[in-house]
């Protein structure tokens, strides 16, 4: 009865070992293998909205946080100076033509007199007329630039998005290429995880992809988009006469380099609210069927 009991605690506590160890296994490859990371990032691209003419703002037409459409008027520059400046081209432009009209009446009738005047006097009218045709093409373009401008008068969403940090008031005075607000590009909304180097083995373009914000309940399912060719070196700068500055000093204990991956989100639940910036933890489900080639030249990681 004794060693029925002896033999019964060894194999519980074989049992238990073999439990931890499976265990220990499991959790080892989860936290050091798998594709999984904490470390993500909503991102998007955000435009810098600036004018293209300079003046005084006379209407703003959205306020902060505003939801737009490519094409909506965001604000307006006065108009006055841009209608002043396309009737000047117009009225230049009829001089122009009229100068040229001249030109050429003369240069025909110089012409038809055959012998009566001399070479140069043809040539002159020629001349003439060329200058003419020139002056009419500048005045031409002169006036197309002054449309130009009073059309870009009215400054214009370029893509979807969202207004943020939105301060212009009117009556400010705007300069050509100042930035006046930030507009948050929704159609390039995608996750970006940064995996240690080490897990990159497990992970293919076209992996399906679940991603969790912090603060929300609900997955979003994605995909691996691409993964980034390169990162900056810290340990190596540029040194005198084009030859490479190494660091000198070593660490013994290396930490793994985090690698940026694109992910593409392709279903988004209902009530989820994408702001970038926001934190997500990222998980890869790798997909063996899919066989996606990686950036021209990047390579394959080999696995071990």
């Amino acid at each position: 009865m004794k060693n029925l009991q002896t033999a019964g605690r060894v194999v519980v506590t074989l049992a238990l070992v073999v439990c931890a160890l499976f265990v220990g296994r499991e959790l080892w490859n989860h936290y050091m293998n798998d594709p999984w990371t904490r470390d993500a990032r909503v991102r998007a691209d955000v435009v810098a909205v600036a004018p293209d003419v300079s003046g005084l703002v006379s209407e703003v037409l959205v306020k902060d946080n505003d939801i737009v459409r490519k094409g909506d008027i965001l604000f307006k520059v006065d108009e006055r100076r841009f209608e002043i400046a396309l009737t000047q081209a117009e009225a230049a432009v009829e001089g122009a033509k009229a100068t040229l009209e001249q030109a050429s009446r003369d240069r025909k009738r110089r012409e038809q007199l055959g012998g009566v005047i001399s070479e140069q006097q043809k040539e002159a009218a020629q001349s003439a007329e060329a200058t003419a045709q020139a002056s009419y093409l500048q005045a031409t373009a002169s006036l197309e630039l002054a449309r130009l401008n009073r059309e870009r008068s009215q400054i214009k969403a370029p893509v979807n998005g969202t207004i943020t940090n939105l301060s212009l008031r009117p009556g400010n005075y705007v300069t050509t290429g100042s930035s006046q607000m930030a507009l948050v590009d929704t159609d390039s909304i995608r996750v970006e995880g940064y995996f240690e180097e080490t897990k990159l083995a497990r992970i293919r373009v076209g992996d399906s992809v679940k991603v969790k914000l912090m603060g929300q309940s609900e997955a979003i399912t994605g995909h691996v988009d691409s993964i980034a060719a390169g990162i900056e070196d810290r340990e190596r700068t540029a040194g005198s006469g084009l030859l490479a500055n190494i660091n000198p000093t070593f660490s013994w204990v290396r930490l793994a380099q985090r690698i940026p991956v694109r992910i593409a989100l392709d279903q988004i639940p209902q009530k989820t609210q994408l702001v970038a910036g926001m934190t997500a933890t990222v998980t890869v489900a790798p997909d063996a069927a899919v066989s996606v080639a990686r950036l021209p030249g990047a390579g394959d990681i080999e696995q071990n």
